[in-house]
């Protein structure tokens, strides 16, 4: 079974746009776990625009499945993964700034870097993934400096979908095989939703967890959010 993470960045952007504590983050958080969630997903970033380090801490002791903390390595974002010490950190190559995720890492490029990082990371007892675009030679670069899984980029996949789904999906599945044949994980992430999340999961291999916010947060808006969870898990069997 894929596991679904939860990502509730949106529900602290709605929380910021007032101020105050509704919705309240916190109690999202358990109450998806209790509706069935995997794992909770946050991408703190440096302007604090949704999730807070405040929200991370918080977060930390009320989270019984998986937390897994996404965000780009710098001094910042390494102190707080060294003191909550997550399940799981995602490493993103997202600059300052950035509205939101738009691509992989350049792991050979960036191969010493992130190797260092990875390293570090690990002495805290964390699983480190790094965000790849499907490309077999980044997937190779990606074991090559540490890393436990890669989750796979998949706006563009989303972007092809309704045009050829067979073609979008295409280095995708190619991308896992790689993976696989190295001993790493597969997670994915970006624009999957109700419409193409059960044919990205059907042409992967093996697929260990999808993190979803955006979407299932919006779709909640409609159906709830236990229903939403329970929704989007179907379509991970």
């Amino acid at each position: 079974m894929t596991k679904l993470s939860v990502n509730i960045n949106k529900i602290a952007t709605l929380r910021n746009a007032r101020g105050g504590t509704i919705p309240n983050v916190i109690q999202f958080a358990k109450d998806c776990e209790r509706f069935g969630a995997d794992g909770i997903t946050v991408h703190p970033r440096p302007d604090e625009r949704h999730i807070t380090r405040n929200d991370v801490y918080q977060l930390k002791e009320v989270i019984r499945t998986e937390f897994n903390i996404e965000g780009y390595p710098d001094t910042r974002f390494m102190k707080l993964i060294k003191e909550v010490k997550p399940e799981q950190v995602t490493l993103v190559p997202d600059p300052p700034g950035i509205l939101t995720s738009n691509t992989g890492w350049d792991v050979i490029q960036h191969k010493q870097q992130l190797a260092d990082i990875i390293s570090e990371i690990k002495t805290h007892g964390s699983r480190v993934s790094l965000f790849l675009n499907p490309e077999i030679e980044q997937v190779h670069a990606a074991r090559a400096c540490g890393a436990d899984r890669i989750e796979l980029y998949t706006g563009p996949y989303a972007e092809q979908y309704s045009a050829d789904k067979l073609h979008a999906v295409q280095a995708y599945s190619q991308a896992a095989i790689a993976a696989l044949k190295t001993g790493l994980g597969i997670n994915a992430g970006h624009d999957l939703n109700l419409d193409n999340l059960k044919f990205f999961k059907q042409n992967l291999t093996r697929l260990d967890e999808v993190s979803i916010g955006h979407a299932l947060i919006s779709d909640a808006l409609y159906y709830g959010i236990e229903n939403t969870i329970q929704l989007y898990k179907r379509q991970l069997q």
